[in-house]
């Protein structure tokens, strides 16, 4: 299993270059967690937002968080 990401990470998928298991990994920890830090959330939306294209793997991935906060079944933390 991977380190847990701490609450206060720095996560900018458009520059560091995340590939789809890291991003997995990332998914994983969000959702046993049930939790997604602000930081992470923002990361997320800006890389949907820019223009770096996104596999369909990796759109699935952030598609399935943004659908969990918005039906409520992820918290957003500071």
């Amino acid at each position: 299993m991977f380190p847990p990401l701490p609450m206060n990470a720095q996560l900018d998928l458009s520059s560091s270059g995340l590939t789809a298991a890291n991003l997995q990994q990332v998914v994983e920890q969000i959702f046993e967690t049930r939790r997604i830090t602000r930081v992470v959330q923002r990361a997320l939306m800006a890389t949907v937002l820019s223009k770096t294209l996104l596999s369909y793997e990796e759109k699935a991935l952030v598609d399935r968080v943004f659908e969990a906060l918005r039906r409520g079944f992820l918290r957003v933390v500071d």
